[in-house]
């Protein structure tokens, strides 16, 4: 631990310098890059949903220029196919044998720009590079790259021409982050940067993939109390069997979240720790990071869409009633 304790400082320093980086680009949206960053630690993706306009494609695309790493873009339209994303097998005649053709699932950083415009086989054809970290094409079966991370954006599903997500994709998802709009002084700072007659400032390039790996080797060592292993298991079993002071959730939440919720929530609150300069979790860590962690595995019932109730109203409705260690 004295060494982790060594090294946290000089991790600190290295994602404050990439926030910076990205800072030059984007104004605002500070809680939406430091989730970011907090991805990049728990080799997680991220489901970014906001209206168009907010930023969504420019801070996934200003992220990957600041990593030394490979970068690829997939727009997601409703004709496409999924050899599109993952590539395919092409047949050559003269030798009689198949060739494998990678798409543009094949980098480390991989923006998946507006994914609820596609159709449901595309969306499952990432499941397998999601989980997996790998993907097959026919016999061949091919490893994506160390680290590899889906950033994905989309429009709400209220919006023309969008499909929802299936369940088993969206809990592949370590968070979603939902996007608002800047405030009016960040968009008056947004006219002089994007709209004024300097040139658009570009990152530098401030992390490797092995720094990536080695900052992720820290953070998986950092402590959890068994304490606080039972809460976060209670706020996620409360979402699948309220009771008590929460049993009026029962007929509002149709599914709670998996265990795979339980496993994010703890990796995410390690990084949160991490970043602010501790080598243990506290209560304060779960409770910051449980809306993102969750609030895309809940599934409400019709009762809480008529009563107009979101799932963050009911994940603050778990964290206020479930007794914090």
């Amino acid at each position: 631990m004295a060494q982790s304790n060594d090294d946290i400082p000089r991790l600190q320093e290295r994602f404050s310098n990439l926030k910076a980086e990205i800072g030059k680009v984007l104004v605002g949206q500070d809680a939406m890059v430091h989730r970011l960053l907090l991805a990049l630690l728990c080799n997680g993706h991220v489901l970014l949903e906001g209206v168009p306009g907010l930023a969504k494609t420019l801070v996934v695309r200003t992220l990957g220029a600041c990593i030394d790493a490979s970068f690829s873009r997939v727009q997601f339209t409703p004709d496409m196919l999924p050899g599109d994303v993952t590539g395919t097998q092409i047949y050559n005649p003269r030798e009689g044998s198949y060739s494998i053709k990678r798409g543009p699932i094949f980098a480390h950083l991989v923006l998946a720009d507006e994914i609820n415009r596609a159709p449901a086989k595309v969306q499952a054809a990432l499941l397998e590079a999601m989980q997996e970290r790998q993907v097959t094409l026919g016999a061949e079966t091919l490893a994506l790259p160390d680290p590899f991370l889906v950033l994905a954006t989309q429009n709400p599903i209220e919006q023309e021409g969008t499909y929802p997500l299936p369940e088993a994709q969206l809990d592949r998802f370590l968070m979603k982050l939902l996007l608002r709009y800047p405030s009016r002084d960040e968009e008056v700072k947004i006219l002089d940067r994007m709209a004024g007659a300097t040139p658009e400032p570009r990152p530098s390039q401030v992390l490797t993939p092995a720094d990536i790996l080695q900052a992720r080797d820290l953070c998986r060592g950092i402590f959890v109390d068994d304490k606080l292993k039972r809460y976060v298991v209670e706020l996620v079993a409360a979402t699948r069997e309220p009771s008590g002071k929460l049993a009026s959730l029962r007929s509002l939440i149709e599914n709670g979240a998996s265990v795979r919720a339980s496993i994010n929530l703890v990796k995410v609150a390690k990084a949160h720790a991490l970043l602010a300069g501790r080598s243990y979790i506290s209560p304060h860590d779960v409770k910051t990071v449980a809306p993102d962690v969750l609030r895309h595995r809940l599934v409400l019932s019709y009762e809480a869409e008529a009563e107009n109730k979101s799932a963050d109203d009911l994940i603050a409705q778990i964290l206020d009633n479930v007794e914090v260690p």
